[in-house]
Parts: structure tokens; C-alpha cells; sequence
């Protein structure tokens, strides 16, 4: 499973790009973690990490927490990201996320996570997240970047 999940990173250009790393992966739950680096800094005053690398990881751990409930691989897609910021992060700490898929039904799933730098019960954020399951209806990869066909029904309605 941990290898699953490792490779569904490296598969995902935006966390390559920000240097998550997996840290533990199990049926249910999921902890990331963003390796501290100056180019993440979002105030070189205070050397805090963006806020926005907060929103990505977490957005990015609820995903890993969901696809460990699916019995075969489905694409996902974040349906409603809550995130409430409790803290600024400690500078040149990592920050790590982990998330709790405490939810599935046949079309959403529902998780909770927290970012966190020394410890989990002293969060920097906490999230609540639904995603939406099997969100390519069928559809092959690739299928929404293919043009349109000229005369298509959603063409002539527009």
C-alpha cells in the first residue's frame, strides 16, 4: 500500500514540485510531509512556509486517505476543502499532514486532517474534505482535454 501511494505522488507533478513525501500510509489514513525550503516561504520576513503549500498538502493527504478505502484504483476528485488555519508554522520546520477517511459512501467519501511541524496536537491547520468517487464517469484519461467536435450538441447550445 505504501508503494501505491508513493507512486500516485510521483505520478502528481504539483507534489513532485513541492517535495511531499509519504511518510505512513494504511487502510483509512494517510501522513504526508513537505520538506521545510526557502523557495516555500510565502513571507521572507518571518520565513513562514505559503499557506497555499499547507492547502495543497492537505488537499493532497485527504486524496491518499481516501484512495487506501477503495478496493480497486478509481480517480478522485475534491469536491469541498475546509481548512482552518489555527497557527503559523514554526520556520525551517517540515510540515507534515495526516489524514483519517472516516466516511464512504457509494459516490463520497468524507475525511479529516491536520498539518502540524513538532506534533499532531498542536496543529498549524485542521481540514475537513469530500471527494467525489470515480469521478471520470467511464471517461478514458485525457478524455476533458480532447476539442470539441465541431456541431456538438454543447456547441450549438452555447
Amino acid at each position: 500500500m505504501k508503494q501505491a501511494g508513493a507512486q500516485m505522488m510521483l505520478a502528481s507533478p504539483h507534489a513532485r514540485a513541492l517535495g511531499f513525501e509519504m511518510v505512513n500510509i494504511a487502510k483509512g489514513e494517510a501522513t504526508l510531509k513537505v520538506p521545510y525550503r526557502d523557495d516555500l516561504v510565502g513571507d521572507p520576513a518571518t520565513g513562514v512556509i505559503a499557506g497555499g503549500v499547507v492547502t495543497a498538502l492537505l488537499d493532497h493527504v485527504c486524496g491518499q486517505a481516501v484512495t487506501t478505502t477503495l478496493d480497486t484504483y478509481a480517480p478522485i476528485a475534491t469536491l469541498d476543502l475546509r481548512i482552518d488555519y489555527l497557527r503559523a508554522a514554526e520556520p525551517g520546520l517540515d510540515i507534515f499532514a495526516h489524514a483519517h477517511c472516516f466516511k464512504l459512501t457509494r459516490s463520497v467519501a468524507f475525511v479529516r486532517a491536520t498539518a502540524y511541524d513538532r506534533t499532531r496536537e498542536d496543529p498549524v491547520a485542521a481540514a475537513q474534505a469530500a471527494f467525489m468517487l470515480n469521478s471520470s464517469a467511464g471517461r478514458p484519461m485525457g478524455a476533458n482535454l480532447q476539442p470539441r467536435r465541431s456541431g456538438s450538441k454543447s456547441e450549438a447550445s452555447e
